[in-house]
C-alpha cells in the first residue's frame, strides 16, 4: 500500500518563490517514489497549470499563498486533503487556527513546519501577530509532529509550549556555480569587479535600511536581488538609494540559473535575516563557499556554528566588509568554513531522509 502526503502551503511548483517551495520540490525528488505526493498550489502564481510535477500531484487553489489570502488558502487546502491523504504537512502556521476543527474530522496524521518567529515579523500590524502567535500555540497544540528548522527555535517551542519538536533544517546543494561569460558582463557590468551580494524578501526583519546604509557610506558595490515594489518599506529604499552608483537594487529574480551568476560569484554575501529559524538563502550561500557577514542573532549563530561574520549596526557591517574585501586569505578561509558546515549540515538527501523517518514514525504509530 502506497501512503499519501500532501504538502500544503506553498505558492507551488515547480520552485519559483522561496524556501517552502525549494523543500517541496525537494521532498518531491527524492521521496516521490516511496510515497504518494500532493502539492498544493496557488493558481494565481501559474499562467500553466501542469497536472504533474516529476510524480506529485498539483492541486491549484483560487487564491494567493501569501499575506492575509495565505490563512483561507490552507485552510481549504486542508479540507480538501484530508480525506485522501494519510499525512498532511503544513508549512507555516497561518492555516493551522483550524486545526482543533480539522483534529473533530479526522485522525490522520498532521506536520508543522512552523518557520521561526513569523508572529514577531515587524511587517505585522498588531491584530495580524496576535493572530499569528495564536495560530502557532494551535499548531504547537494539536499537530501530530512539529517540526522546527534551528536549534534556537527548537529550543523556544519547547520552553514556550513545554513541547519537543523534530529537527530538520534545510539542504543548499541545489545551489550551483556558474562561470561569467561576455553576456553576464554586458548585462551586469559591475560583475568585473569585486563585489557584495545578497538576495531576500524586502522587509524590515531582513534589515535592507541597515545594510544600504552602510554601503552607502563608502564605495564598495553591493548588489541586492529583491521584491522591492511589493511594500511601501521596499519602495521608499529604492527611492532613496536607487542614484546611489555603489548600490544595484535588482528586481526579483526567481530563475535558479538566472541568479546563479550573480551569486556565485560575489566577494562577500550579506544576510541580514534576523526573524527565521535556518534561512535557505544563507544556506545557498554557506554551499557555494562565500564568506558571510550575518545580523547578529542567535539564529544566525546557530546556522552558522558562530564561524561567520556579524553585525548589528550599519558601521560594524562597513567595517567587517572592509577588511573582509581587503584580506584575499581571510575571505577565503571564511568561504572554506562556511561550506563545510553546510556539506555536513545542510545536504537534501538527509533533509529528506529526516523527514521520511519522520512519516514512517507517524504512520507505524497509526498502525499500532
Amino acid at each position: 500500500m502506497e501512503f499519501k502526503i500532501a504538502v500544503i502551503g506553498t505558492v507551488g511548483l515547480p520552485a519559483q518563490y522561496g524556501g517552502w517551495e525549494t523543500l517541496s520540490e525537494q521532498l518531491v525528488t527524492y521521496l516521490d517514489r516511496e510515497y504518494g505526493i500532493s502539492v498544493y498550489c496557488s493558481a494565481t502564481s501559474y499562467p500553466t497549470r501542469p497536472a504533474k510535477y516529476r510524480n506529485a500531484d498539483l492541486i491549484y487553489l483560487p487564491l494567493k499563498a501569501n499575506g492575509v489570502q495565505s490563512i483561507p488558502y490552507d485552510i481549504v487546502s486542508m479540507l480538501h486533503a484530508y480525506r485522501k491523504n494519510d499525512i498532511l504537512v503544513l508549512l507555516g502556521v497561518s492555516g493551522c487556527i483550524a486545526l482543533p476543527f480539522l483534529k473533530l474530522l479526522t485522525k490522520k496524521k498532521i506536520v508543522v513546519n512552523i518557520d521561526g518567529y513569523e508572529w514577531k515579523r515587524a511587517k505585522w500590524s498588531t491584530l495580524a501577530k496576535k493572530f499569528l502567535k495564536f495560530s502557532e500555540a494551535m499548531a504547537v497544540k494539536y499537530a501530530d509532529a512539529i517540526v522546527t528548522d534551528n536549534k534556537v527555535l527548537q529550543d523556544y517551542v519547547r520552553d514556550e509550549y513545554s513541547r519537543e519538536s523534530t529537527l530538520i533544517a534545510y539542504g543548499g546543494d541545489q545551489a550551483a556555480t556558474s562561470a561569467l561569460g561576455e553576456a553576464d558582463f554586458e548585462h551586469y557590468p559591475f560583475l568585473r569587479k569585486p563585489y557584495a551580494f545578497s538576495v531576500c524578501r524586502i522587509e524590515p526583519e531582513n534589515n535592507i535600511h541597515i545594510i544600504l546604509e552602510a554601503f552607502s557610506m563608502g564605495c564598495l558595490p553591493l548588489v541586492i536581488v529583491g521584491n522591492w515594489k511589493q511594500s511601501e518599506y521596499g519602495v521608499a529604499l529604492q527611492d532613496k538609494y536607487a542614484s546611489v552608483g555603489n548600490l544595484h537594487l535588482l528586481d526579483p529574480i526567481y530563475k535558479s540559473e538566472e541568479l546563479s551568476p550573480l551569486r556565485s560569484n560575489a566577494t562577500v554575501y550579506i544576510h541580514g535575516h534576523s526573524a527565521g529559524g535556518t534561512n535557505p538563502s544563507l544556506v545557498e550561500a554557506m554551499w557555494l563557499s562565500l564568506p558571510v557577514i550575518a545580523f547578529d542573532v542567535s539564529f544566525n549563530r546557530a546556522s552558522t556554528e558562530d564561524g561567520a561574520k556579524f553585525f548589528s549596526s550599519s558601521e560594524a557591517l562597513v567595517d567587517c566588509a572592509s577588511r573582509l574585501f581587503a584580506n584575499e586569505t581571510e575571505r577565503a578561509a571564511l568561504g572554506v568554513k562556511m561550506h563545510e558546515i553546510a556539506v555536513r549540515r545542510y545536504r537534501w538527501e538527509g533533509v529528506s531522509s529526516q523527514y521520511d523517518k519522520l512519516f514512517k514514525t507517524l504512520l507505524s504509530s497509526e498502525r499500532t
